[in-house]
């Protein structure tokens, strides 16, 4: 899966301070550039299955069921009640890997501390949001034995964007109306959304409030799982992928591991650096550490371990993503807006404890950004959970690893 090779579009886009603009899919490109088709990867027959500790080499796999030297997952397959996930390529059952996941709003500053479920989030996406903290957007798919979720916080329009690409269902409780509520009420994106001003399809089944003494009222909203699943039904959403869905990551086949030996190493990884600064990092100051003996980068801010209160797991992830985007602040209030569509813009993926340089593209909403390497060639993650954090480009001097 190797890209056509385009120039960089280096066009700035001018907003109109306070206004309904966002950023169009495909702005200022002279062609939409496709993926070309994934291979269809060797697959191990049950009867042969092989121990879990097994690790398959490139030279076990035939030409076409390699991507850059490295054997990824191709063509799915149904096998024994189990399919591999979109999110994470692990195998999991098909009534799981194949339903379309929720993406609901958490916060992130320290006085909502713990949050509950995060856990259970194959994916996650960080972003800036006004006042310079960050609110994360959960992309769960594996929730049957989850209770709920939370606190939940309000939405922003390019979260919004973020699990259109992903096929998600969008979950919150509240949006600042005037920039969300036209895209929330179009039947551009499915949402389940608690009963508040600008909403117009509301599902109040799916929210309840939490005691949570010594907390602001602000942080006790969660979203229950029985009432979401009521909710989606009440609705009408589809509750599985579309025909045409297309996947965002391209996963290292199983009993592999994309190594990416040659490029530098990354098992400390820091969105926002380590001082205070204005880049939406620069209050939590997060990062990454990366443990060589079981390959995740564990998810620290706030001085300490970022642990889920559900089952006081600290979170960890497989892959990192800093996808860097031009953004502006869009009036007095210092609500933000990104770019969530272009093509060319740097990205880094850290897996493995190294870093990979490249580019991310997306060209529509109902397909997600895709992450190619300096070759052009998508760049292969190691099966597990993976952490995108957006960079604002006029901070990226902040966003460090060594």
């Amino acid at each position: 899966m190797k890209k056509q090779k385009t120039k960089p579009n280096f066009i700035h886009i001018f907003l109109m301070l306070g206004t309904l603009a966002v950023f169009l899919p495909g702005c200022g490109k002279s062609e939409e550039i496709k993926p070309l088709p994934i291979p269809v990867s060797e697959t191990v027959k049950e009867e042969e299955k092989l121990p879990p500790d097994t690790i398959l080499q490139p030279e076990d796999f035939s030409p076409e069921n390699l991507l850059n030297g490295i054997p990824i997952i191709g063509e799915r397959a149904e096998k024994n009640g189990l399919f591999q996930s979109y999110l994470t390529g692990e195998w999991k059952d098909v009534s799981v890997a194949k339903r379309r996941p929720f993406a609901v709003m958490i916060p992130n500053n320290k006085a909502a501390l713990p949050q509950y479920g995060l856990s259970q989030a194959s994916v996650i996406f960080e972003a800036p949001v006004e006042w310079r903290m960050t609110r994360l957007l959960a992309i769960v798919e594996d929730y049957d034995d989850l209770d709920r979720i939370g606190p939940i916080r309000s939405a922003r329009d390019y979260y919004m964007y973020e699990a259109i690409g992903k096929e998600a269902i969008f979950c919150h409780y509240g949006l600042t109306v005037l920039y969300c509520s036209p895209l929330l009420n179009s039947d551009r994106i499915d949402n389940v959304s608690a009963p508040v001003e600008g909403v117009e399809r509301s599902a109040d089944e799916a929210y309840k409030r939490i005691s949570r003494p010594g907390y602001s009222f602000e942080f006790t909203a969660y979203m229950v799982t029985d009432g979401y699943s009521k909710a989606v039904t009440r609705l009408g959403y589809e509750t599985h992928y579309s025909s045409n869905f297309t996947p965002q990551f391209v996963f290292a086949a199983e009993y592999t591991r994309a190594e990416y030996a040659d490029h530098p190493d990354a098992v400390m990884i820091r969105p926002g650096g380590t001082t205070n600064n204005r880049s939406g990092y620069g209050d939590a100051k997060p990062y990454f550490e990366y443990n060589e003996d079981d390959k995740l980068y564990y998810r620290f801010e706030f001085g300490g371990k970022h642990i889920d209160e559900m089952n006081n797991q600290q979170l960890a992830f497989s892959n990192v993503v800093f996808q860097y985007t031009y953004g502006e602040v869009r009036d007095p209030n210092d609500y933000l807006i990104f770019q969530m569509h272009d093509n060319t813009r740097p990205v880094k993926i850290f897996t493995n404890g190294k870093v990979i340089d490249g580019t991310w593209e997306r060209t529509k909403d109902g397909e997600p950004a895709r992450y190619y390497d300096i070759d052009g060639y998508e760049i292969v993650l190691n099966q597990g959970k993976t952490w995108i954090c957006l960079i604002w480009d006029e901070y990226s001097e902040y966003a460090e690893y060594e």
